[in-house]
Order: structure tokens, then sequence, then C-alpha cells
């Protein structure tokens, strides 16, 4: 399968905000932009109420990261950018420092398909200081989207049972880049085919397709235009059966399946794109199964969730492959994943690390500091609990882990317990040494990986809460910066509670 490349005819390095810019002209102007940082690529919330989430995007992040250049051209323009005043927004000397600029970042990430949490570091960046800010934009922009379809695409799999989902969803997909990026990550998800053929194309995706009810009402008669689409499509005959009556329609396809046979070929099913869908396919289901189509397959499409497709298969529908539109691609329930990237620690120009924390006042906003590592505790087969830990501070004996938004809810992990850190090399030195798996490998992690969890995660009401806290030292330091914080703010301001 192939790579999904940033191919647009814009520049990698533009694809940014404003800010992210000026905040690197504000580090070259006061001469820090080489101290050396770390970032950490997080959400705070399972989408869609979930008890889970598949990360997914980090391909083409890592495409953009090693394409990652200003060219002339994009010079060229932000020379041309001016102030409130007039003049140049960025001196001559920081375009010629751009010009120049090559990514000299250490990257780690937790590998696509990877069933990730709330505040675990999906992404974690280290390097020079401006380098790392850059990073910023492009980062959560590619990751969000992917990690949110793919997640979607998880549940509205988990729903169907094991019959097929075909992701159905570009013609109402955010454009080009936004429809290839959603089919790649329904994919990763677990779906088992597209409707895209360019998807199909770049990533080696199966691509499956029937007709359009124009098809039909280009035919004087329903019988005319099945018989007519057999005899041009005797290898692929999925008939789309309720342009005028469903059931009628079903009946209409049973006759072009007869003439199919005739020639040697058979029927593969039909699709219902309207109406009580339990109902219709119980009754579609019988009446093919009367006529001898035992075999034939039943579509389901029409605005289809993981919600609707559970209560059609509680109805007793007869359904056996899904086609997944709207709410797949455009993720339509949410619209966004709350990622966020912000500083853990930067070096003091003495060259010691100093740890960094943003405080809110909602507990949900106060960031984590250090160089963080997930910690998944348990053998390959059953997760137990992960711990977000900071490698640079040693544990002995038994590992506790605190929920971070109660401290006294915490779960103690004997020591020898199997582990594995999700959070694996990708760059070093701005060189990647991270083998890109292919994109069935992805799908396949993804799928293990939610074997491994308790039902309860799954659930899509009301979901268990799988334990995932701050390693206990993590999380007293951490308690000891946000004092200090507070300490100095309230020493520096006649702010009250």
């Amino acid at each position: 399968m192939a790579r999904m490349k940033i191919t647009s005819e814009f520049s990698p390095a533009l694809h940014t905000d404003l800010y992210q810019l000026t905040m690197a002209y504000g580090y070259w102007k006061t001469g820090m932009q080489d101290r050396e940082a770390v970032f950490h690529l997080f959400f705070r919330h399972h989408p869609f109420k979930g008890g889970f989430t598949i990360a997914a995007g980090l391909e083409i992040a890592i495409d953009l990261m090693e394409s990652y250049r200003f060219e002339g051209e994009d010079l060229d323009y932000l020379a041309s950018l001016r102030g409130n005043d007039g003049l140049p927004l960025f001196e001559g000397k920081f375009i010629d420092y751009l010009s120049a600029l090559e990514l000299r970042c250490d990257v780690d990430a937790i590998p696509e398909g990877t069933v990730v949490f709330p505040f675990e570091p999906l992404i974690r960046v280290q390097g020079p200081l401006l380098h790392c800010q850059l990073l910023e934009t492009p980062l959560l922009n590619l990751i969000n989207f992917q990690t949110l379809v793919a997640t979607k695409a998880a549940r509205i799999v988990l729903a169907a049972k094991g019959e097929p989902v075909i992701e159905f969803g570009l013609r109402r997909a955010q454009g080009l880049d936004g429809g290839l990026a959603a089919t790649r990550a329904a994919f990763i998800g677990g779906c088992a085919g597209t409707s895209n053929v360019l998807a199909g194309k770049v990533f080696g995706i199966p691509v499956k397709g029937t007709h359009a009810h124009s098809w039909v009402m280009s035919f004087d008669s329903e019988p005319a235009a099945f018989q007519a689409w057999a005899q041009a499509m005797p290898n692929n005959c999925i008939f789309l059966v309720d342009t005028y009556n469903t059931l009628d329609g079903v009946r209409n396809a049973v006759e072009a399946g007869k003439e199919l046979r005739r020639r040697g070929y058979e029927m593969v099913g039909v699709r219902l794109d309207s109406g009580d869908l339990a109902y219709l396919s119980v009754e579609a289901r019988r009446i093919l199964d009367e006529a001898g189509f035992r075999d034939a397959k039943i579509l389901g499409s029409n605005e289809l969730d993981e919600y609707i497709i559970g209560s059609i298969k509680e109805q007793g529908g007869a359904i056996g492959m899904w086609g997944v539109g709207t709410r797949l691609a455009t993720s339509y329930e949410q619209p966004a994943l709350d990622g966020i990237y912000k500083l853990s620690a930067i070096r003091s120009e003495g060259g010691r690390w100093e740890y960094k924390i943003k405080l809110s006042e909602q507990t949900i906003k106060i960031t984590n500091p250090g160089f963080l590592q997930v910690r998944r505790f348990g053998p390959d087969s059953e997760f137990l609990a992960d711990a977000i830990l900071d490698e640079r501070l040693k544990v002995d004996g038994d590992w506790v882990i605190v929920d971070p938004m109660d401290r006294t809810r915490r779960k103690k992990i004997p020591q020898g317990t199997a582990f594995n850190d999700l959070l694996v090399a990708v760059f070093r030195g701005g060189r990647r040494i991270y083998d890109l798996p292919p994109l069935a490998q992805i799908q396949d992690r993804a799928r293990g990986q939610l074997q491994c969890f308790h039902e309860g995660v799954k659930r899509f009401i009301y979901p268990h809460t799988y334990p995932v806290g701050l390693e206990k030292s993590l999380f007293e330091l951490k308690e000891e910066l946000i004092i200090r914080a507070r300490q100095a703010s309230h020493r520096n301001s006649s702010g009250a509670f």
C-alpha cells in the first residue's frame, strides 16, 4: 500500500497558524530559538462520550515532518506580511534564518491503531524550542481528525458485530484531502472497504460500489434498469431497490438475478437505502431466500451510525453489510477531537532542565510536566492499567497510579507486572528511524488492541472507565509545581480564589 503524502501544491511549512510563526520570530529575536524544549500532544476527553480512542494520523504527520522546509515562494510571502504600522512583520534576517531551517527534533509517538486514553501523550517532541513550536498546528491538524474518524469507525464496526462495514462518505467529506484522510482513518478503525476510488489507489483499500437511483430513473421501468445493469456489470450486481417501492424492487432484483444465473453469473445482493431498514431487510431476506438466493447479501445504508446499526440488529434486522457515509467520514456527531499541544519542560541557559506547567481554574486543563511516557500494564491478552510516567523519575517497588482528577483514586500495580511502553522512537535529530507499517497491519493492531480491553470499555452508553493515571512520583511533582506556581502568582498579584 502507498503512503499518504503531503502532495498539495502548497508548502507544509505554511500549513500553520500565524501565531506559531510570530512566536518563532520572538524566540529568534530573544535568542531563545535553540533552547531545548519538550512538548506533548494529547487530548482531554474521549470523543462520542465513549470509553476508548484509536490513535491515527501518524504516517501523514511523519511525511509532513520529513518534507518540512520553507520554499522560496513561502519566504517571499512571509516577507510581504505587514504589521499594524505598515512595516514588515518579520525582519529580513529572520526570513534568511527560515530559508535554511531543517527540523532537528527527536520525536516519539504511539503507533497508529493503538487504543489510547485522555492525557496520554500521543506524540512527544523534543528539540530546539523554535522547531518544536512550529510543529504544533500541523501535528494537531493531522492527528486530531484521523484519530476522531478511526474511533468512530471502530465504534461502528463493533456495532456491526462482524458484518463488514463499507465507508461511503466521500461525497459529504470535507474536500479532497479530508476525504482521503477520512477513508484511511476509517480503514484503520476496521472498515472493510470504501467507495473512494482514489483512496483505493493510494492506500490499496478494497473499493466497493453499486449504482445510484439515477440509473434506475434513466430507464422506463425498474425491471428494465436492473436487466440493463446485469448486462453491463454481471460480476458486480448489487441492485439498489428503493427507487420506487422497496419490496417490489427486491422482486425485480430477483428476476434480474435469475437471468444472471442463466448466463453463468450470480447476483451479489440488494441495497436498502431508505425506510424501515429492520422490517424491510427481514422481508427482503424472505423474498431472496424463497427465490433461491440465500447467498445474496443485503447491504443497508442511509444515515447510519453505531446507534442505528445496533438498534436494527436488536430488532432482528437481516442486513449483512453496512454502508456508512456522512456520519463516519465527517464525524457528524462530534466535529473535532480536543487535542492539544503543550510545553512541559525547557532547558535553562545554564543547561538545567526546568519543568513547566500550565495552571487553570479548571483542574482538567492543568497540564502534566516532564518527559512523558505511557506504560501499559498487563499481558498482551488483557490490559490492566496505564501509567503516565516521567522517564527521568525512578520508580522503586510497586507502581501506584493516581487519577489526575481525584487524588484519592489510586491503583497499585505489583512490581514485576508485564508492561509495554507505548511511545516509540520516530525521529532522532530530525532523521526518521521508524519503519512505517502497512495500513493493513495498522488495522490489525487496532482490532487486536480492542480485544484486550474489557467489554465495558467498549460500551457506547456510560462505558466503563479503564484505569489511567499519573505515576505517583510524577503526580506529587505536579502538585509541588502547582503550589509553587500559585504562590508565585499570588506574590505578584492581588488576585483571590
